[in-house]
């Protein structure tokens, strides 16, 4: 009884003793097993080895599978006419008929050849059956000869079966070996034809591309554009209606596609697109297509032709538009001329390679785009050609100022250059004295002839932001997109009259918006010309919106890369029927080059004197001091020439004389014209003469 009694108290000495309890532990809670049997499964699937393993499981696999599809195509191609009807379908439907044809024709010889293959095989047997008995009786009788002759020659009768017995031994020898080598043969059998096809998928890469090894992975970047490549880049575009049409087409898709022809330094392709497909969706999917096709964007381009529901692409080689054209041929060919009328300037080649010619015959011009992207040099390509025509004159206004202009300097009868507020309020009264030149001609008799008269003004945007405002009791802006803009309505008043004289207004600006080149002016332009631009609305701005919706695309080319190359979009150039615009890549003629060509122009019509501003009205003015100074340094002039210079110096006085009013001046001084081969000319050493012994009475004035 005692010994089941509990105590009370425990003893100190016993508790001290007494072996310590051991810790029950935590229970670990089911979620964080999960959890971490979670990341240790995501870790060792993801692990680096684990994908390479997979890759490799899936690239033999597909080897094997791969093969074993290319096999079998081969057989069945081989044995039946599968290859013919394939090549058939697809001639027919890129419209080679004459191919189709041919291939019709191989087919229909293979299957009359392969039915009397098959005729020859019910043959068979019974021409077997004579084989084998024919080759039995010959075998035996040659054995028993043979056996004769070794008797004799042994002089042993039994000899004459011993070929035979020969024969028979090795008979036996064959059964045995192919008894001993028949069960191998089974069980390696299926391993060798294994690696048959492993062999051949191997050798042509029949494995997904993330499958195989780095080294082995296809390269498509330029490759020949085919119809099968084609077809594969559209069915892949992500448009939906486009992928389900083309699987549900017999011909796998080729219908779709018209002859690929070669163009340029590429290809071009017509492609009618299904029901249910627009262009648009087509066109704005560029550059999905362009990866498709191993190809960079630049390199496509997509355009609506005249057939109806159909896209034209033009897939460049890859990397030839980064190689540079050729000189331009005003620098090669020195004995260039220019002809206003009838002429086509030299400008550039197109995409397919071909030259690129622009006429500027009663053409209003705007070209616009980026800055330092080749714009002024690409117009200014422009005026060097036609100032090889000498019946053009030129007043120039470089609101820029860096020099891009000065070899003008002796060919234009005006050249300003500087961005001030100053250059801007004389390139104004420049375009107004050239509106007052133009309302001069237009109320001239009906049939008189006018010399072309082309006012450039390069950095406009710099004209329509200008803040300056006129002195005086005129009060209106010099820039500006208002009716109240001089230079505004200058220009438009040249859009709207001058071609019809011959005036015509040429404008290079940046980065079109409705502040810097207002709408008006822009739409009053005959030839619209853009470089790259930023956005697509800048790109409608320049060129309009039939030709962006048509597949111009200014806004894709590439800054930096793409210098000089523009979207033209005009009646005098040659552009692709159906199409509204072309891209072409001008030729570059640096400024030493452009001084070349400016110095022959300025041998075709000698020395003229180059305005730099100031049209300012004089109350009075010395008109025979004036005539001196046009004349210059020229022995004499035609008095056409010295009218048009004396207009250009004082527009406000000058520009209604006419011939009588130079001969009345001329005479009064005793400097009067005389005719020289069948025209009229001022001579420079007669005026000069006349104003050392002018007399006393003072000059002889304008006003009088």
């Amino acid at each position: 009884m005692t010994e089941n009694v509990i105590p009370l108290f425990k003893d100190p000495q016993e508790e001290a003793t007494a072996p310590p309890v051991a810790a029950v532990p935590e229970p670990v809670k089911p979620v964080r097993v999960w959890k971490r049997t979670g990341r240790a499964v995501v870790g060792a699937v993801t692990h680096e080895r684990t994908k390479s393993a997979g890759r490799i499981v899936v690239r033999h696999g597909s080897y094997v599978i791969g093969g074993t599809r290319i096999v079998t195509r081969r057989a069945w191609d081989g044995r039946t006419g599968a290859r013919y009807e394939r090549l058939l379908r697809a001639a027919e439907a890129a419209g080679n008929y004459e191919a189709a044809g041919d291939w019709e024709e191989r087919l229909h010889r293979f299957r009359e050849q392969r039915h009397k293959r098959r005729m020859d095989l019910l043959m068979a047997p019974e021409k077997l059956v004579k084989g084998a008995a024919y080759g039995a009786g010959g075998g035996l009788g040659a054995l028993i000869v043979i056996g004769i002759a070794l008797a004799m020659a042994n002089k042993d009768a039994s000899d004459i079966v011993t070929p035979l017995m020969a024969f028979v031994e090795l008979i036996r020898l064959l059964v045995t070996l192919v008894t001993v080598l028949w069960g191998p043969l089974v069980a390696v059998g299926p391993w060798l034809a294994l690696a048959g096809v492993w062999a051949v998928g191997r050798h042509r890469n029949a494995a997904p591309q993330w499958a195989l090894p780095v080294n082995a992975r296809r390269d498509d970047a330029g490759a020949p554009i085919t119809p099968s490549i084609v077809v594969t880049a559209l069915r892949d575009l992500g448009v939906a209606p486009l992928r389900k049409a083309i699987k549900e087409m017999g011909d796998a898709g080729a219908a779709m596609l018209g002859p690929i022809r070669i163009a340029g330094c590429g290809v071009e392709v017509d492609v009618t697109l299904p029901s249910g497909v627009s262009t648009e969706e087509v066109q704005n999917r560029r550059k999905k297509l362009a990866e498709n096709l191993a190809r960079h964007q630049h390199e496509v381009f997509i355009t609506i032709p005249e057939a109806a529901h159909t896209v034209r692409l033009w897939i460049a080689d890859s990397g030839a538009l980064d190689e540079p054209i050729g000189p331009s041929p005003l620098v090669n060919d020195e004995t260039m001329t220019a002809d206003y009328v009838k002429g086509r300037a030299p400008w550039g080649q197109d995409l397919r390679g071909d030259a690129a010619e622009l006429s500027a015959y009663q053409r209003h011009l705007l070209i616009t785009g980026k800055s330092n992207q080749g714009k002024t040099a690409a117009l200014r390509s422009l005026a060097l050609w036609l100032a090889l025509d000498r019946r053009v004159e030129f007043r120039i206004a470089d609101l820029k100022g860096a020099g891009d202009w000065g070899m003008y300097d002796g060919l234009a009868t005006v050249l300003i250059q500087g961005p001030t507020d100053e250059h801007v309020i004389d390139a104004t009264e420049m375009v107004e004295d050239v509106v007052a030149e133009m309302d001069r001609r237009l109320q001239a008799p009906p049939g008189t002839k006018f010399d072309p008269l082309i006012c450039i003004v390069d950095e406009a945007q710099v004209a329509f932001m200008c803040p300056a405002v006129s002195k005086g009791k005129d009060k209106r802006p010099y820039g500006g997109s208002k009716a109240t803009s001089r230079y505004y309505m200058a220009v438009r008043k040249i859009h709207n009259q001058g071609r019809a004289v011959d005036v015509l207004m040429w404008q290079g600006t940046q980065d079109p918006t409705d502040q810097n080149l207002p709408k008006l002016v822009r739409e009053g332009a005959h030839t619209r010309v853009s470089l790259v631009l930023g956005t697509e609305s800048q790109a409608r701005m320049a060129l309009g919106d039939s030709a962006v919706d048509g597949g111009a695309a200014p806004h894709l080319l590439r800054q930096g890369l793409d210098k000089g190359t523009v979207v033209v979009a005009s009646d005098g150039i040659k552009i692709p029927a159906g199409q509204p615009s072309i891209t072409v890549r001008t030729h570059f003629i640096d400024t030493d080059a452009a001084a070349v060509v400016a110095e022959r122009a300025k041998a075709l019509r000698g020395d003229v004197t180059t305005l730099a501003g100031a049209w300012h009205d004089e109350e009075e003015r010395d008109a025979l001091a004036d005539i001196a100074t046009v004349l210059g340094e020229e022995p004499r002039l035609f008095t056409q020439d010295v009218l048009k210079r004396l207009t250009a110096l004082a527009a406000s006085t000058y520009g209604e004389w006419t011939n009588g009013d130079l001969k009345r001046v001329l005479e009064d001084a005793g400097a009067e014209p005389k005719k020289s081969h069948g025209r009229m000319v001022v001579h420079r050493e007669h005026v000069r003469r006349a104003l050392t012994n002018r007399d006393g009475h003072g000059s002889v004035s304008a006003a009088e």
